[in-house]
């Protein structure tokens, strides 16, 4: 296998002075910022767009499912097309598709338009998100400033799902659903004034050989593997079709190593797979992916389903992990430029796992107090461990990888996340279904099922352990400032 970019030259800016630089990392958070926020907003708009525009109950989870499947798909592909092509040219394209892509969401006149609207976000934010988090990486070098950083960017991430839940449902109460797509326009609008002034381009010089073979493979192999996961999510296990989806997927992954092993320009160039700490801070961002969604779409099943929450009412029930994961988060980088980020993703996992074990907890008569203990756990744990594992796998990337080493990055979240909300789901629906054949209570037996799934999501937690335990072993470039 070849690998014959190593030398390739890299056009960078001139240094900014450290207000420009901190005023730059503002453009990309609020980017960064807004494609969460859109994650999770349309949540609480559901019902009203199906009233509006006819769609099924099942129809109406396209509008999820779109968007998610092309993010996840296309963020490796985002992330590499920005290291050949130039950070910043593909970082406001991605957000002028973006805002393009949000107004006809919020004009869309059939659910069609509607899906089709949110695949163009999912596309506009696969792109955007490696490519503002890679710009990012050439702003501020390995050391303390760059985990200063990462936090600020994982803390408002943690920020934007939750808030998304509570502007969706009051920009559905007060202004209609279409608002919660027309508000991206004037941030997006604002965001690309601010590159135009604030952010500096950088890319590979020479030769741009594209492996284009091994981009159609993986990309394919992704989106069909989230497409599966999202569908299992819905039905269950039983959806003989995700299921083949899932095998297809596999033999193209076999296929992109393949074809990667003979590419004179590799999509993933080998050098990149030699950092330990790339592949044990992606180990550990996957895993914590599958717990931390997996517990939350089982939170928000229990919350809306058992105790009769309404989004906002869940969404401020949440905002109590929400405040203390940005506590982990910051506090996180700041212990990892003292001592590493293996002991730092280690002890967040192991209060992930904790919270997950005192929110088995709940019950059918429970209330708040059910729910408090666990997410005061669970909430810096999740910062910690996340920031920690981020942190790992964008150390000692150079920089005519680092868009890619952020695709990596975000695509394994995207994808842990994924499927750990179909894992958990899918175990939930299991066990209720058992017990209600075994002639148990209806509500017994789905609370019952859900505290199934969280205490295996407690043994995800576990798994997050032990492979942030890797870490310790690995170099971890810490600098003390």
């Amino acid at each position: 296998m070849t690998d014959t970019e190593d030398a390739t030259p890299i056009v960078t800016p001139a240094p900014l002075s450290d207000r420009r630089r901190w005023l730059a990392l503002a453009v990309l958070c609020t980017a960064f910022f807004m494609g969460v926020l859109d994650s999770t907003s349309v949540y609480s708009a559901l019902p009203s767009i199906a009233g509006d525009l006819d769609f099924s109950a099942a129809g109406v989870q396209w509008v999820i499912t779109a968007y998610g499947v092309t993010v996840g798909g296309l963020l490796l592909l985002g992330g590499r097309v920005a290291d050949l092509m130039g950070r910043r040219k593909v970082f406001m394209a991605a957000v002028t598709l973006f805002a393009a892509a949000s107004l006809v969401c919020g004009a869309a006149w059939s659910g069609e338009v509607l899906i089709a609207g949110r695949a163009a976000q999912g596309i506009g934010a696969a792109f955007m998100t490696p490519a503002g988090l890679s710009i990012l990486m050439t702003l501020f070098p390995d050391g303390p400033e760059r985990n200063k950083a990462l936090g600020i960017w994982g803390g408002l991430g943690g920020v934007g799902a939750t808030a998304g839940l509570l502007l969706g449902g009051v920009l559905t109460d007060w202004l209609g659903w279409a608002w919660t797509f027309f508000i991206n326009v004037p941030v997006c609008v604002a965001v690309l004034g601010a590159s135009l002034v604030l952010l500096p381009e950088s890319r590979r010089t020479g030769s741009r050989n594209f492996d284009l073979a091994g981009a159609v493979t993986i990309t394919t192999a992704l989106v069909l593997l989230l497409f599966s996961l999202f569908t299992i999510a819905d039905v269950g296990w039983r959806a003989s079709n995700a299921i083949g989806y899932v095998v297809i997927a596999i033999v193209l992954l076999v296929l992109f190593v393949a074809i990667e092993r003979r590419s004179a320009a590799p999509l993933i160039p080998p050098r990149v797979l030699r950092s330990g700490a790339l592949v044990a801070g992606n180990g550990v961002v996957f895993v914590s992916g599958i717990a931390v969604d997996g517990l939350l779409i089982v939170v928000t099943m229990y919350a809306q389903d058992v105790l009769g929450y309404s989004a906002v009412e869940f969404g401020l029930t949440m905002a109590v992990m929400t405040v203390l994961s940005v506590v982990g988060v910051l506090v996180g980088q700041h212990v990892v430029t003292r001592i590493g980020f293996g002991p730092v993703a280690v002890g967040g996992m192991v209060l992930i796992g904790v919270g997950c074990l005192l929110l088995t907890r709940i019950s059918a008569a429970g209330g708040f107090d059910d729910l408090l203990l666990g997410l005061l756990v669970f909430g810096p744990g999740m910062g910690a461990a996340f920031v920690a594992a981020q942190i790992a796998a964008l150390s000692g990337v150079a920089p005519q990888d680092s868009g890619l080493a952020s695709g990596i990055e975000e695509t394994s979240f995207a994808i842990g996340s994924t499927f750990g909300v179909a894992l958990v789901s899918a175990f939930a629906v299991s066990r209720t279904e058992r017990l209600l054949d075994a002639g148990a209570d209806a509500m017994h037996a789905r609370v019952e099922g859900f505290q199934f799934a969280i205490g295996m999501t407690a043994g995800v937690a576990l798994l997050g352990v032990l492979a942030a335990l890797t870490l310790l072993r690995r170099p971890s470039g810490v600098r003390r400032a």
